[in-house]
């Protein structure tokens, strides 16, 4: 899939930037062409010589700021929200997409893999809502894009009747990433009883007697599902390069289980013994960034931080909300927890490594595309001055001090 990026011959130059390399952070310039990494330069008489062998070229003085890789986003479901920002106050899906897109670039997001749910009572009711999102998607990238717009479909496995919709998706590689969700009371995330029904009706404004019925149905259709058919998706994704993800797994034997459906990612992992074991088996792990801006999980489940620091964690995702990408990152340095190139890792290499677009995405390097953010600080919080997506500016921030 490829967006319709707006495209920019003129060759661009950041100058002046502390540039945030896989291991290292230098000071040097980053020169542009076609919308590519076409050369780093660390002296001031290369950069001219470059330039002087260009007929027209756009200069961007970083003025010591940071220059990181944009950020790849592979969890988030605020696109949701931006549809349905209460319960059952729905707001037209061409409107939604694009203002949300229009808020990505302001938090470096040059990647962004909307996060879509299939099964009732957890997130869009309706699966009209679902392929109309990802229709949608499909139309808008093909005529133009702020930011590379991907599709991440959450599969709710006890929806039944979202099977075909799955399979379809594959078979059209009409999604980019999957994961495997099981929502149910009594395991994973909501293991505390009653909290699946609080959720629900919070999240939806349905009353006790309808989520009992949700609940009730709920646990009907898990003792129908047909764990062979996991497997056979599975398959199909890895013959499409589709990567799988897991999500809020609970215990080792849950890791392994979900190792048995073609799973390389593990989201958001309930404890610290349960994220140990992901990474023992070559899993990626991926934990969300409001936690670690907030020094813990919403649900009381494990901190990102004590993941990360045990090295049981080595993907950044905002989860539900987008402006923590950013702040985590760079307070995961502050607080000595990472060194800045690799808490920059895990929002952008890290990330890109997992669903298998490293070779275009994710690093500051030669030949790759030049997604690129320009990041100050202001009392000690990160913020974006300029986001290049494909070698083009999309977004520039104008301060007065």
């Amino acid at each position: 899939m490829t967006d319709r990026l707006h495209e920019n011959e003129q060759p661009l130059i950041i100058i002046n930037g502390k540039v945030v390399l896989k291991d290292t952070i230098e000071e040097c310039a980053i020169a542009v062409v076609n919308g590519r990494i076409d050369a780093l330069f660390f002296d001031s008489a290369a950069i001219e010589e470059w330039k002087k062998s260009r007929k027209s070229v756009i200069v961007l003085d970083a003025k010591q700021q940071y220059v990181l890789p944009g950020l790849i986003d592979i969890h988030c479901d605020a696109i949701e929200k931006e549809v349905q920002p209460r319960p059952n106050t729905l707001f037209p899906i061409e409107m939604a997409l694009l203002e949300f897109e229009r808020k990505l670039p302001v938090h470096g997001i040059t990647t962004m893999y909307h996060s879509l749910s299939l099964g009732v009572g957890l997130s869009l009711r309706g699966d009209h809502l679902l392929t109309g999102m990802v229709d949608h998607i499909h139309r808008y990238r093909n005529k133009r894009s702020m930011i590379r717009n991907r599709i991440h479909l959450r599969y709710e496995v006890s929806y039944l009747a979202g099977l075909p919709i799955v399979e379809r998706y594959l078979n059209e590689r009409a999604i980019d990433y999957l994961s495997f969700m099981d929502h149910s009371p009594g395991q994973g995330q909501y293991r505390e009883p009653g909290s699946f029904e609080r959720y629900v009706m919070k999240n939806q404004g349905v009353g006790v007697d309808e989520v009992r019925t949700i609940v009730e149905e709920l646990l009907e259709r898990k003792q129908q599902i047909n764990w062979d058919n996991l497997i056979q998706l599975s398959q199909l994704a890895a013959k499409q390069h589709i990567a799988i993800a897991s999500h809020d797994d609970d215990s080792i034997s849950k890791v392994e289980e979900s190792i048995l459906y073609g799973v390389s990612v593990c989201e958001f992992p309930i404890n610290l013994d349960t994220a140990r074991h992901a990474v023992s088996r070559e899993l990626r792990v991926c934990v969300g960034a409001p936690n670690v801006v907030r020094g813990a999980s919403h649900d009381k489940n494990l901190r990102a931080v004590d993941a990360i620091m045990a090295g049981a964690a080595d993907i950044l995702c905002s989860d539900y909300h987008p402006s923590s990408m950013l702040t985590a990152i760079f307070k995961l340095a502050d607080d000595g927890i990472a060194a800045l190139p690799a808490a920059v890792r895990m929002a952008s290499l890290n990330p890109a490594q997992a669903l298998g677009t490293d070779n275009e995405l994710g690093s500051i390097e030669l030949g790759k595309a030049a997604d690129l953010i320009l990041v100050d600080r202001f009392e000690s919080l990160p913020w974006v001055t300029n986001t290049i997506v494909g070698g083009q500016i999309v977004y520039t921030a104008a301060v007065r001090y």
